[in-house]
Protein backbone atom coordinates (compact mmCIF):
# COMPACT_ATOMS: atom_id res chain seq x y z
CA UNK A 1 0.00 0.00 0.00
CA UNK A 2 1.41 3.47 -0.84
CA UNK A 3 2.33 5.71 2.05
CA UNK A 4 -0.38 8.14 3.16
CA UNK A 5 0.77 11.75 3.58
CA UNK A 6 -0.08 13.62 6.79
CA UNK A 7 -3.42 15.37 6.58
CA UNK A 8 -1.89 18.79 7.13
CA UNK A 9 0.17 18.55 3.92
CA UNK A 10 -2.70 17.73 1.59
CA UNK A 11 -4.66 20.20 -0.48
CA UNK A 12 -8.28 19.51 -1.42
CA UNK A 13 -7.27 17.71 -4.61
CA UNK A 14 -4.84 15.47 -2.70
CA UNK A 15 -7.50 14.56 -0.15
CA UNK A 16 -9.94 13.72 -2.91
CA UNK A 17 -7.39 11.57 -4.76
CA UNK A 18 -6.49 9.68 -1.58
CA UNK A 19 -10.15 8.91 -0.92
CA UNK A 20 -10.59 7.54 -4.44
CA UNK A 21 -7.49 5.36 -4.00
CA UNK A 22 -8.83 4.03 -0.69
CA UNK A 23 -12.13 3.07 -2.32
CA UNK A 24 -10.24 1.39 -5.16
CA UNK A 25 -8.19 -0.67 -2.67
CA UNK A 26 -11.04 -1.47 -0.29
CA UNK A 27 -12.54 -4.90 -0.01
CA UNK A 28 -16.00 -5.07 -1.67
CA UNK A 29 -17.64 -5.33 1.76
CA UNK A 30 -16.11 -1.94 2.68
CA UNK A 31 -17.11 -0.07 -0.47
CA UNK A 32 -20.65 0.64 0.68
CA UNK A 33 -19.37 2.06 3.96
CA UNK A 34 -16.87 4.30 2.18
CA UNK A 35 -19.52 5.59 -0.19
CA UNK A 36 -21.82 6.32 2.75
CA UNK A 37 -18.99 8.28 4.36
CA UNK A 38 -18.63 10.25 1.14
CA UNK A 39 -22.34 11.12 1.32
CA UNK A 40 -22.00 12.31 4.93
CA UNK A 41 -18.90 14.36 4.21
CA UNK A 42 -20.52 15.89 1.15
CA UNK A 43 -23.52 17.00 3.19
CA UNK A 44 -21.19 18.71 5.67
CA UNK A 45 -19.72 20.90 2.91
CA UNK A 46 -16.58 18.93 2.12
CA UNK A 47 -15.45 18.67 -1.46
CA UNK A 48 -15.65 14.90 -1.91
CA UNK A 49 -16.15 13.16 -5.23
CA UNK A 50 -17.59 9.65 -5.21
CA UNK A 51 -15.97 7.16 -7.52
CA UNK A 52 -18.24 5.28 -9.90
CA UNK A 53 -16.99 1.90 -8.77
CA UNK A 54 -17.83 -1.26 -10.65
CA UNK A 55 -18.61 -3.07 -7.38
CA UNK A 56 -22.28 -2.60 -6.43
CA UNK A 57 -23.25 -1.50 -2.97
CA UNK A 58 -24.90 -4.85 -2.38
CA UNK A 59 -21.69 -6.81 -3.07
CA UNK A 60 -21.08 -9.37 -0.38
CA UNK A 61 -23.58 -10.78 2.12
CA UNK A 62 -24.93 -8.44 4.77
CA UNK A 63 -26.50 -8.91 8.18
CA UNK A 64 -29.84 -9.33 6.40
CA UNK A 65 -28.38 -12.34 4.59
CA UNK A 66 -28.39 -14.22 7.90
CA UNK A 67 -32.13 -14.86 7.66
CA UNK A 68 -31.73 -16.74 4.40
CA UNK A 69 -28.65 -18.55 5.68
CA UNK A 70 -30.36 -19.91 8.79
CA UNK A 71 -33.64 -20.71 7.03
CA UNK A 72 -31.83 -22.68 4.33
CA UNK A 73 -29.64 -24.47 6.87
CA UNK A 74 -32.55 -25.56 9.03
CA UNK A 75 -34.64 -26.49 5.98
CA UNK A 76 -31.92 -28.74 4.56
CA UNK A 77 -31.02 -30.46 7.84
CA UNK A 78 -34.45 -30.81 9.40
CA UNK A 79 -36.08 -31.51 6.04
CA UNK A 80 -33.72 -34.42 5.44
CA UNK A 81 -34.39 -35.66 8.96
CA UNK A 82 -38.14 -35.61 8.34
CA UNK A 83 -37.69 -37.54 5.08
CA UNK A 84 -35.63 -40.12 6.94
CA UNK A 85 -38.37 -40.56 9.56
CA UNK A 86 -41.08 -40.86 6.88
CA UNK A 87 -39.16 -43.38 4.77
CA UNK A 88 -36.92 -44.92 7.42
CA UNK A 89 -37.20 -48.53 6.24
CA UNK A 90 -36.39 -47.68 2.63
CA UNK A 91 -33.53 -45.35 3.58
CA UNK A 92 -31.95 -47.88 5.92
CA UNK A 93 -32.30 -50.60 3.29
CA UNK A 94 -30.07 -48.50 1.03
CA UNK A 95 -27.71 -46.74 3.45
CA UNK A 96 -27.90 -48.87 6.57
CA UNK A 97 -28.98 -47.82 10.07
CA UNK A 98 -28.73 -44.23 11.24
CA UNK A 99 -25.28 -43.36 12.58
CA UNK A 100 -22.37 -40.98 12.36
CA UNK A 101 -21.25 -42.30 8.95
CA UNK A 102 -24.71 -42.75 7.44
CA UNK A 103 -24.95 -40.57 4.26
CA UNK A 104 -28.28 -39.12 5.39
CA UNK A 105 -26.79 -38.08 8.73
CA UNK A 106 -23.69 -36.69 6.99
CA UNK A 107 -25.86 -34.58 4.70
CA UNK A 108 -27.74 -33.21 7.70
CA UNK A 109 -24.43 -32.31 9.35
CA UNK A 110 -23.03 -30.81 6.14
CA UNK A 111 -26.03 -28.50 5.62
CA UNK A 112 -24.52 -25.40 7.36
CA UNK A 113 -21.33 -25.80 5.34
CA UNK A 114 -23.21 -26.32 2.08
CA UNK A 115 -25.30 -23.21 2.65
CA UNK A 116 -22.24 -21.24 3.77
CA UNK A 117 -20.25 -22.10 0.64
CA UNK A 118 -23.29 -21.38 -1.56
CA UNK A 119 -23.69 -17.98 0.13
CA UNK A 120 -20.08 -17.09 -0.61
CA UNK A 121 -20.36 -18.26 -4.22
CA UNK A 122 -23.64 -16.37 -4.72
CA UNK A 123 -22.21 -13.06 -3.52
CA UNK A 124 -18.55 -13.30 -4.56
CA UNK A 125 -18.43 -15.85 -7.39
CA UNK A 126 -15.82 -18.55 -7.89
CA UNK A 127 -12.94 -16.15 -7.25
CA UNK A 128 -14.51 -15.30 -3.91
CA UNK A 129 -14.50 -18.96 -2.91
CA UNK A 130 -10.72 -18.88 -3.26
CA UNK A 131 -10.52 -16.00 -0.81
CA UNK A 132 -12.94 -17.79 1.51
CA UNK A 133 -10.97 -21.03 1.61
CA UNK A 134 -7.70 -19.12 2.03
CA UNK A 135 -8.89 -18.52 5.56
CA UNK A 136 -7.60 -22.05 6.22
CA UNK A 137 -4.09 -20.63 5.84
CA UNK A 138 -4.56 -18.32 8.84
CA UNK A 139 -2.87 -20.01 11.77
CA UNK A 140 -1.29 -17.21 13.76
CA UNK A 141 -2.77 -16.58 17.20
CA UNK A 142 -1.31 -16.32 20.69
CA UNK A 143 0.33 -19.31 22.34
CA UNK A 144 -2.23 -19.20 25.14
CA UNK A 145 -5.06 -19.83 22.69
CA UNK A 146 -3.19 -22.72 21.08
CA UNK A 147 -2.73 -24.22 24.56
CA UNK A 148 -6.46 -23.90 25.20
CA UNK A 149 -7.19 -25.60 21.89
CA UNK A 150 -4.67 -28.44 22.09
CA UNK A 151 -4.40 -29.08 25.84
CA UNK A 152 -7.25 -27.29 27.60
CA UNK A 153 -10.05 -28.98 25.68
CA UNK A 154 -8.83 -32.56 26.26
CA UNK A 155 -8.32 -31.62 29.92
CA UNK A 156 -12.04 -30.79 30.18
CA UNK A 157 -13.03 -34.22 28.86
CA UNK A 158 -10.64 -36.05 31.16
CA UNK A 159 -11.68 -33.89 34.09
CA UNK A 160 -15.31 -34.81 33.44
CA UNK A 161 -14.33 -38.49 33.14
CA UNK A 162 -12.73 -38.26 36.56
CA UNK A 163 -15.98 -36.87 37.99
CA UNK A 164 -18.08 -39.62 36.42
CA UNK A 165 -15.64 -42.37 37.36
CA UNK A 166 -14.81 -43.23 33.75
CA UNK A 167 -11.19 -42.16 33.81
CA UNK A 168 -10.01 -45.76 34.09
CA UNK A 169 -12.36 -47.04 31.38
CA UNK A 170 -10.80 -48.90 28.45
CA UNK A 171 -9.69 -46.97 25.37
CA UNK A 172 -12.90 -45.99 23.53
CA UNK A 173 -11.74 -47.46 20.20
CA UNK A 174 -11.53 -51.25 20.10
CA UNK A 175 -8.28 -51.54 18.10
CA UNK A 176 -5.47 -49.26 17.01
CA UNK A 177 -6.21 -50.08 13.38
CA UNK A 178 -9.58 -48.34 13.81
CA UNK A 179 -8.07 -45.13 15.19
CA UNK A 180 -7.16 -43.59 11.81
CA UNK A 181 -10.62 -44.12 10.23
CA UNK A 182 -12.21 -42.68 13.37
CA UNK A 183 -9.94 -39.62 13.25
CA UNK A 184 -10.68 -39.08 9.56
CA UNK A 185 -14.40 -39.14 10.30
CA UNK A 186 -13.76 -36.65 13.10
CA UNK A 187 -12.00 -34.26 10.69
CA UNK A 188 -14.29 -34.50 7.68
CA UNK A 189 -17.80 -34.80 9.10
CA UNK A 190 -18.57 -32.52 12.04
CA UNK A 191 -16.09 -29.71 11.31
CA UNK A 192 -17.66 -29.10 7.88
CA UNK A 193 -20.38 -27.28 9.82
CA UNK A 194 -17.88 -24.50 10.50
CA UNK A 195 -17.88 -23.40 6.88
CA UNK A 196 -21.30 -22.01 7.71
CA UNK A 197 -21.25 -21.27 11.45
CA UNK A 198 -17.89 -19.53 11.76
CA UNK A 199 -17.24 -19.09 8.04
CA UNK A 200 -20.31 -16.95 7.34
CA UNK A 201 -22.70 -16.57 10.29
CA UNK A 202 -20.33 -15.34 13.01
CA UNK A 203 -18.64 -12.60 10.90
CA UNK A 204 -22.06 -11.31 9.85
CA UNK A 205 -23.42 -11.39 13.41
CA UNK A 206 -20.36 -9.47 14.59
CA UNK A 207 -21.21 -6.66 12.19
CA UNK A 208 -24.29 -6.02 14.33
CA UNK A 209 -23.36 -7.26 17.82
CA UNK A 210 -20.33 -7.38 20.07
CA UNK A 211 -18.43 -10.71 19.95
CA UNK A 212 -19.98 -11.85 23.25
CA UNK A 213 -23.57 -11.39 22.07
CA UNK A 214 -22.78 -12.70 18.60
CA UNK A 215 -21.24 -15.84 20.10
CA UNK A 216 -24.17 -16.36 22.47
CA UNK A 217 -26.77 -15.90 19.73
CA UNK A 218 -24.96 -18.23 17.35
CA UNK A 219 -24.55 -20.79 20.13
CA UNK A 220 -28.27 -20.76 20.86
CA UNK A 221 -29.13 -21.27 17.18
CA UNK A 222 -26.56 -24.05 16.73
CA UNK A 223 -27.75 -25.81 19.90
CA UNK A 224 -31.36 -25.63 18.69
CA UNK A 225 -30.29 -26.89 15.24
CA UNK A 226 -28.94 -30.08 16.89
CA UNK A 227 -32.37 -30.98 18.32
CA UNK A 228 -33.33 -33.64 15.70
CA UNK A 229 -30.20 -35.66 16.51
CA UNK A 230 -31.71 -36.34 19.95
CA UNK A 231 -34.85 -37.72 18.30
CA UNK A 232 -33.17 -40.10 15.86
CA UNK A 233 -32.14 -43.47 17.23
CA UNK A 234 -28.60 -44.45 16.31
CA UNK A 235 -27.01 -41.04 16.90
CA UNK A 236 -24.72 -40.36 19.86
CA UNK A 237 -27.02 -37.60 21.07
CA UNK A 238 -29.96 -39.99 21.36
CA UNK A 239 -28.29 -41.47 24.46
CA UNK A 240 -27.44 -38.09 26.03
CA UNK A 241 -29.39 -35.63 28.17
CA UNK A 242 -30.63 -32.70 26.08
CA UNK A 243 -30.18 -29.67 28.35
CA UNK A 244 -26.53 -30.24 29.36
CA UNK A 245 -25.70 -30.60 25.67
CA UNK A 246 -27.75 -27.51 24.77
CA UNK A 247 -26.01 -25.26 27.29
CA UNK A 248 -22.68 -26.90 26.49
CA UNK A 249 -22.99 -25.95 22.81
CA UNK A 250 -23.77 -22.36 23.76
CA UNK A 251 -20.75 -22.33 26.07
CA UNK A 252 -18.53 -23.78 23.35
CA UNK A 253 -19.59 -20.96 21.04
CA UNK A 254 -18.59 -18.40 23.67
CA UNK A 255 -15.16 -20.06 24.04
CA UNK A 256 -14.56 -20.28 20.30
CA UNK A 257 -15.59 -16.70 19.50
CA UNK A 258 -12.59 -14.86 21.04
CA UNK A 259 -10.30 -17.63 19.78
CA UNK A 260 -11.71 -17.19 16.28
CA UNK A 261 -11.17 -13.42 16.44
CA UNK A 262 -7.65 -13.86 17.82
CA UNK A 263 -6.94 -16.09 14.81
CA UNK A 264 -8.19 -13.33 12.45
CA UNK A 265 -11.18 -15.39 11.34
CA UNK A 266 -9.20 -18.57 10.78
CA UNK A 267 -11.25 -21.46 9.44
CA UNK A 268 -8.36 -23.74 10.40
CA UNK A 269 -8.82 -22.83 14.06
CA UNK A 270 -12.59 -23.33 13.85
CA UNK A 271 -12.12 -26.75 12.20
CA UNK A 272 -9.58 -27.91 14.78
CA UNK A 273 -11.79 -26.71 17.62
CA UNK A 274 -14.77 -28.66 16.29
CA UNK A 275 -12.57 -31.71 15.68
CA UNK A 276 -11.40 -31.59 19.28
CA UNK A 277 -15.02 -31.56 20.42
CA UNK A 278 -15.72 -34.69 18.33
CA UNK A 279 -12.42 -36.45 18.96
CA UNK A 280 -13.27 -40.15 19.42
CA UNK A 281 -10.24 -40.82 21.62
CA UNK A 282 -11.55 -38.59 24.43
CA UNK A 283 -13.71 -40.35 27.02
CA UNK A 284 -17.48 -39.93 26.78
CA UNK A 285 -18.20 -38.12 30.04
CA UNK A 286 -21.70 -36.80 29.38
CA UNK A 287 -23.20 -34.76 30.93
CA UNK A 288 -20.32 -33.49 33.05
CA UNK A 289 -18.09 -32.59 30.12
CA UNK A 290 -20.78 -30.16 28.94
CA UNK A 291 -21.18 -28.63 32.40
CA UNK A 292 -17.41 -28.19 32.64
CA UNK A 293 -17.44 -26.42 29.28
CA UNK A 294 -20.08 -24.06 30.68
CA UNK A 295 -17.77 -23.30 33.61
CA UNK A 296 -14.84 -22.87 31.21
CA UNK A 297 -16.86 -20.44 29.10
CA UNK A 298 -17.51 -18.28 32.16
CA UNK A 299 -13.77 -18.15 32.88
CA UNK A 300 -12.94 -17.38 29.23
CA UNK A 301 -15.58 -14.62 29.12
CA UNK A 302 -14.24 -12.98 32.29
CA UNK A 303 -10.60 -13.18 31.22
CA UNK A 304 -11.39 -11.91 27.70
CA UNK A 305 -14.20 -9.51 28.62
CA UNK A 306 -12.57 -6.53 26.91
CA UNK A 307 -12.18 -8.33 23.60
CA UNK A 308 -15.63 -9.89 23.85
CA UNK A 309 -17.27 -6.50 24.38
CA UNK A 310 -15.16 -4.64 21.80
CA UNK A 311 -16.74 -4.66 18.37
CA UNK A 312 -13.47 -3.34 16.97
CA UNK A 313 -11.81 -6.66 17.90
CA UNK A 314 -14.34 -8.68 15.89
CA UNK A 315 -13.68 -10.33 12.54
CA UNK A 316 -16.44 -9.26 10.15
CA UNK A 317 -15.01 -10.23 6.75
CA UNK A 318 -15.97 -13.44 4.98
CA UNK A 319 -13.54 -13.42 2.06
CA UNK A 320 -9.87 -12.89 2.77
CA UNK A 321 -8.07 -10.93 0.02
CA UNK A 322 -4.64 -12.12 -1.05
CA UNK A 323 -2.83 -8.86 -0.28
CA UNK A 324 -2.86 -8.16 3.45
CA UNK A 325 -6.52 -7.34 4.16
CA UNK A 326 -5.82 -6.18 7.71
CA UNK A 327 -3.49 -3.44 6.45
CA UNK A 328 -6.08 -2.16 4.03
CA UNK A 329 -8.80 -2.11 6.66
CA UNK A 330 -6.49 -0.18 8.97
CA UNK A 331 -5.96 2.34 6.19
CA UNK A 332 -9.70 2.76 5.75
CA UNK A 333 -10.21 3.37 9.46
CA UNK A 334 -7.29 5.78 9.56
CA UNK A 335 -8.72 7.82 6.69
CA UNK A 336 -12.09 7.89 8.42
CA UNK A 337 -10.51 9.28 11.59
CA UNK A 338 -8.48 11.88 9.67
CA UNK A 339 -11.49 12.97 7.65
CA UNK A 340 -13.64 13.52 10.73
CA UNK A 341 -11.06 15.20 12.94
CA UNK A 342 -8.53 17.11 10.83
CA UNK A 343 -10.12 18.22 7.56
CA UNK A 344 -11.81 21.61 7.14
CA UNK A 345 -14.96 22.23 5.07
CA UNK A 346 -14.42 23.61 1.60
CA UNK A 347 -15.57 27.17 1.01
CA UNK A 348 -18.79 27.63 -0.93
Amino acid sequence: MPAVRPAGTLDAGGRQADRVRLIEMAHPADVGWLQAQSDDLGKSGMNVRRRNTAVPRTAGPTVRSLRGFFLATFALSWGMGMLYVLFQAKVEAIFGPMGYTNPVFIFMVYAPGIVGVFTVWRHYGLSGLGGFFRRFSLWRMSLSWWLVLLIGMPAVFYGAAAITGKLADPFPISSWSAVLPALLAMLFIGPIEELGWRGVALPLLQRRFSPLWAGLLLGLLVAFWHTPSFLLSGTKQSAWAFWPFFFGVVAISVILTPMFNAGRGSLLVAFLFHAQMNNPVWPDAQPWDMWLFVATAVVVAVVNRKALLDRGAAVTTIVTPTDEPDTRNDAVLTERSRGMEQETPAST
